[in-house]
């Protein structure tokens, strides 16, 4: 199933585009706020290949993708929308209670921004790595002798992110909240502008404050979060109640430049100097309980952190993390919940090996990988909540890794990344002991789940609702001839592709007539552009067929050939999809057996083709699966 179609669909289960009121993403998921969450059919997306699981939180209907399929589906969405990610409201569609819609806008300001400072992080690892003195060594090299324009490109690298923080921080804030992004990207600036004392300087004595009205301290907000946040949410709201009273004529000059005055004059003289406190307050107190002594900290965080995300209150973490880097280019969070996403690896692949049901098993065993890799989502959601004591298994195990890792006095140069692919923001010394408290988290909730998180009784209802959950979703479906003739196996097809099953598995016939029918209810997928040799079709529970007609015959351009349907059009089983020239195609001397390939077939290993029979259209039936 492509891009495409799986935003097609995704649209059409959660209520068509008249119920979507916006969409967004963020790294491994489609976040889809909708007017009416009952005519969502949870049930039908999570079984649509690609789909990974799907849930309801702080009123986002959250469909996990995974990376880089998030984003191209995000943006078939989009195409099909019209545009609903631009946070305009079809109606006011209000969710969850004030704490949760809280979190919510916390979510939909960082998110946009975290790719940004994974990719610094990356930076600072590898900068770390290159730096070290026993792979200078390799090269017969010293700290001393790095050339110092290689230092200037790496810090170019690693610090503009956190250097303009402000700005990316307040340009998101203005998106979110109504406002031109563009203006609030400036008022970004203007808080880091050269003309004021870098915090950084400020901050080790290298430099003064400006001092106004004799008690007033202002510098530049490098590395600083909340004030640009909150700066971003009042400029962006006075933008838009500007813009209902200033008359049109003169809406252009007055609206941004009062905003910005005004927004700046509140940014340097009263929210900066008091939200600059609290934020260091808030830092403090965070830092102060996750280097609380003995590895206490890292005991309750790694074992109680996993319940945040539960919750849909984890994206609040990300303001935390982003102020810690900004500050001392440290982040003291991640390597803690790392191991509470390696504790779920490790619980849900017990539940994979103990398991009978072949449903969870397929669940299970793809999740731990993807646990793996940083996305707990499958694994949580799929497995180990749906079973409750593997989740506390990995509680246990992530507390346990957490305690080492606060020990160890454990440190990521980045964010947003955990597991193995994590690795990348420990390139240093920390490098083997980051290993080590992973390989502990991860075995501890292996064998906590394998002796006592899933027990004989949990595999017992697990086959029984995987086998009522597997009826459901997959019942026996049965194609019929989609042309009278004479059925042959797809191996004795003369053409490499379809024969060597390269395509998928299916059947084949010669054909007596000229009419291609609909073998089975579905959708039209695809029309072969400019030949319209081949339809593809998708079935309601995710498989994908297609109907070849004939050999080569993409060399036609379409001549022979005449269409019934369109992409996208809903056809009934017998239904006429096309008529193709036979004799016309084999004056030409092109055959014209027609195929019908199973294109994901390998997720339907009960397939049972029926060849060596005479077709006669829509009433033989030629696969069950």
């Amino acid at each position: 199933m492509s891009e495409k179609q799986l935003a097609e669909k995704i649209v059409e289960l959660v209520g068509g585009e008249e119920n979507i009121v916006s969409v967004r993403h963020c790294a491994t998921r489609l976040r889809i706020v909708v007017s009416n969450k009952d005519r969502i059919e949870a049930d039908a997306v999570e079984a649509l290949d690609r789909v990974k699981g799907s849930f309801f939180n702080s009123g986002q209907y959250q469909i996990i993708l995974g990376t880089g399929l998030v984003n191209r589906v995000y943006d078939e969405v989009i195409k099909i929308t019209g545009g609903a990610e631009s946070g305009e409201k079809k109606e006011t569609v209000v969710y969850g209670n004030r704490f949760q819609r809280a979190i919510r806008m916390f979510s939909d300001v960082f998110v946009p921004i975290i790719p940004v400072l994974v990719a610094t992080g990356l930076f600072m690892g590898l900068r770390g790595l290159l730096t070290q003195e026993a792979v200078l060594g390799i090269f017969g090299m010293t700290p001393e002798s790095i050339p110092q324009n290689f230092l200037k490109v790496t810090q170019i690298l690693t610090d503009t992110a956190f250097a303009f923080l402000p700005a990316l921080v307040c340009w998101s804030t203005f998106r979110n909240f109504g406002g031109n992004p563009v203006i609030g990207i400036v008022l970004g600036l203007m808080l880091v502008n050269p003309a004021l004392p870098s915090a950084y300087d400020v901050g080790s004595g290298a430099a003064e404050p400006l001092v106004f009205f004799g008690f007033i301290k202002v510098a530049g907000y490098q590395g600083s979060v909340l004030p640009a946040f909150v700066t971003g949410i009042i400029g962006a709201k006075f933008e838009q109640w500007l813009r209902r009273h200033v008359p049109d004529a003169v809406d252009l000059i007055v609206t941004p430049f009062v905003t910005m005055l005004v927004g700046i004059v509140l940014a340097l003289f009263v929210l900066g100097p008091i939200l600059h406190t609290v934020e260091s307050g808030v830092l403090w107190l965070v830092e102060n309980l996750l280097f609380l002594p003995l590895g206490i900290g890292g005991l309750l965080y790694g074992s109680f952190g996993q319940l945040l995300g539960i919750f849909g209150i984890h994206h609040i973490l990300n303001f935390l993390e982003i102020s810690m880097l900004a500050q001392d280019g440290w982040n003291y969070l991640n390597p803690i919940g790392t191991c509470g996403n390696v504790a779920q690896a490790g619980a849900v692949l017990a539940v994979a090996m103990k398991a009978r049901s072949n449903k969870t098993k397929q669940v299970a065993y793809p999740s731990c990988l993807s646990a793996l890799l940083g996305i707990t989502e499958p694994a949580v959601f799929g497995v180990n909540l749906r079973f409750v004591k593997p989740f506390v298994m990995a509680m246990v195990g992530g507390g346990v890794g957490g305690f080492l890792a606060s020990l160890l006095h454990l440190r990521a140069t980045g964010m947003s990344i955990t597991g193995i692919p994590g690795t990348l923001l420990y390139l240093n010394e920390q490098l083997p002991f980051y290993l080590l408290v992973n390989v502990i988290s991860f075995a501890v909730a292996f064998a906590m789940t394998w002796f006592f998180g899933f027990h004989e009784e949990d595999k017992k209802a697990d086959g029984a609702s995987s086998q009522k959950t597997e009826t459901k979703e997959k019942p026996v479906n049965v194609l019929k001839a989609f042309v009278s003739g004479k059925v042959i196996p797809i191996t004795e097809v003369k053409d490499a592709v379809f024969s060597s099953k390269a395509l998928g598995d299916g059947v084949a016939i010669e054909p007596t007539e000229q009419i291609i029918l609909a073998p089975c209810d579905g959708t039209v997928s695809m029309i072969a552009e400019g030949s319209n040799h081949a339809i593809g079709m998708t079935l309601n529970n995710g498989a994908e067929l297609l109907l070849h007609i004939g050999l080569d015959t993409v060399s036609l351009n379409g001549e022979g050939f005449e269409v019934f349907v369109h992409e996208n059009e809903k056809v009934k089983q017998g239904q006429e999809l096309m008529r193709f020239d036979k004799k016309g195609i084999e004056a030409k001397g092109l055959q014209t057996t027609c195929i019908l390939v199973l294109t994901n077939s390998d997720e339907y290993p009960d397939v049972q083709l029926i060849s060596g029979v005479d077709a006669v259209g829509k009433e033989t039936e030629i696969v069950r699966f």
